[in-house]
């Protein structure tokens, strides 16, 4: 694990391997660890692999209050900054997927290609945004355990919580360290975001979406509808998995991915 000191707080992060950067960024209430696998698999000689913690998770400053998806992405955009990295392929889950839309948006230029997993494009609705600030007020009130025991069956499939508990386990207790303050300030600017829909049809890199097919989250229709805006956009459902393919289902994830790389190439 690195620390960086940029834009204001420190980051955590691991950089692996010595090709092409592929940056990887965590959903909520998650932290790096999350794209275990995908290190594993892809760092190497042909892709150098980056996964931060984002502000208020893991190991990077947990700073109160609201963090808008700018934010985010900025904090990015520094920490390659700060390792002389221009372009990269950058790709997210869920809130993680949002965050690289915004990157997109913010940084078009530094975007060699984009995945887009579990994620989805819309602005919050006004029923959303409520539920999203109210359960701000809940993390800070209770902590992240209550919480985290509620979702787990829908973070992961129920079936792979049976079958699969080493995973099941590290998605626990990824939610259940997440810092409350961290996720609270990431929820109330997640209920502020904008809506992507239209951006995504000046995406001119490759792109791939993914999802679980039983992800309940952010439903195989989200996924559809960001398919049919990016322009030669290829889409992926992992059957077997829910809101974490990346970690039900590594094997078919890392497959999807690797053959998105090869289309991307390496360096130019």
């Amino acid at each position: 694990m690195s620390r960086a000191a940029v834009n204001g707080i420190t980051v955590g992060y691991d950089d692996r391997g010595a090709g092409t950067p592929l940056v990887l960024v965590h959903g909520h209430p998650f932290d790096r660890t999350m794209w275990a696998p995908q290190l594993a698999e892809f760092a190497g000689p042909a892709w150098r692999v980056i996964a931060p913690d984002l502000r208020g998770y893991g190991e990077s400053t947990v700073v109160p209050g609201t963090t808008p998806l700018s934010v985010f992405a900025a904090d990015i955009a520094a920490l390659l900054d700060h390792l002389r990295l221009d372009q990269v392929v950058i790709g997210g889950l869920s809130m993680g997927g949002q965050i690289v839309m915004e990157f997109h948006r913010l940084f078009p230029g530094r975007v060699r290609g984009l995945l887009l997993a579990d994620t989805f494009a819309q602005a919050e609705t006004e029923d959303g945004r409520r539920a999203r600030y109210a359960m701000a007020d809940r993390l800070l009130r209770e902590g992240m355990g209550p919480y985290a025991r509620e979702v787990l069956a829908t973070m992961v499939a129920p079936y792979n919580v049976a079958a699969l508990p080493e995973v099941a386990g590290h998605v626990l207790d990824m939610m259940r360290s997440a810092p409350p303050e961290g996720a609270a300030a990431a929820l109330r600017g997640r209920a502020e975001r904008p809506d992507y829909a239209d951006s995504l049809a000046g995406v001119a890199v490759p792109a791939l979406v993914v999802a679980g097919r039983d992800d309940a989250f952010t439903p195989v229709a989200d996924a559809e509808f960001m398919h049919r805006r990016i322009p030669g956009a290829t889409l992926t459902v992992v059957e077997g998995a829910a809101h974490m393919p990346n970690l039900e289902r590594p094997a078919d994830f890392n497959r999807a991915l690797h053959d998105f790389l090869t289309r991307v190439g390496g360096p130019r």
